[in-house]
């Protein structure tokens, strides 16, 4: 698989201090299970934000604080033994959205917003979106900006826009910077892992009397 698109910096940072939503952090795990080139510039992330943590001063803490903390955890009730699930893996699936999604992609419970678009929504609640998105061959999104960030992960097709061509595995990482109208030029399907931070700016007419039914 040869990757031509990747995470902006400012993306691996905030993936490294835990700041990003949910949604968005499934989007930069899913690219960095298949893109060592991200892997190694989010390690060297990690690294930045340890050598940060350790040049703060050290707080005070009580003595007992650690046995105190353990005999709480000593006291809590035992949970039930969870029975071990076998699933099999996926291989059109990376690792951390495999974890999400027990089936391959077809056989998910699409839902159609328009003839060719449809959507699955991932299981959690939050700011933003987090949804898989299906398009078909030829077919495009509206015409739209950011008032936020959008990441874009590419899992079967391809489709191109105003910054370039997509095809499995690469990510546009985009900000409110930028204009685009993604159209699938795949012979098949083009299913993305997508993720926002804020609804979406459609810049026609019909673009903003549709969005409520986009659900972005």
């Amino acid at each position: 698989m040869s990757i031509n698109h990747h995470l902006d910096d400012a993306t691996l940072v905030s993936y490294s201090a835990g700041a990003l939503s949910q949604g968005m952090a499934l989007v930069v795990a899913s690219h960095l299970s298949i893109c060592p080139q991200c892997r190694e510039r989010a390690g060297i992330s990690d690294a930045v934000g340890g050598a940060l943590l350790e040049s703060l001063e050290a707080e005070s803490v009580a003595d007992d604080m650690l046995a105190s903390l353990l005999a709480q955890f000593d006291n809590l009730p035992a949970s039930p033994a969870t029975p071990v699930v076998t699933i099999m893996a996926d291989p059109e699936l990376p690792a951390p959205l495999a974890e999400y999604i027990h089936c391959p992609l077809d056989q998910l419970e699409w839902k159609r917003i328009v003839p060719g678009v449809a959507y699955y929504d991932m299981p959690w609640e939050g700011r933003g979106v987090s949804r898989l998105l299906k398009i078909a061959p030829g077919k495009a999104m509206l015409a739209h900006t950011h008032n936020g960030n959008e990441l874009t992960m590419v899992l079967r097709g391809s489709f191109s826009d105003e910054v370039g061509r997509f095809c499995r595995g690469d990510v546009a990482d985009l900000d409110d910077q930028i204009e685009h109208q993604p159209l699938v030029d795949s012979e098949e399907d083009c299913i993305c892992l997508i993720a926002t931070d804020a609804p979406l700016r459609f810049t026609t007419l019909f673009g903003k009397l549709v969005q409520p039914i986009t659900g972005f």
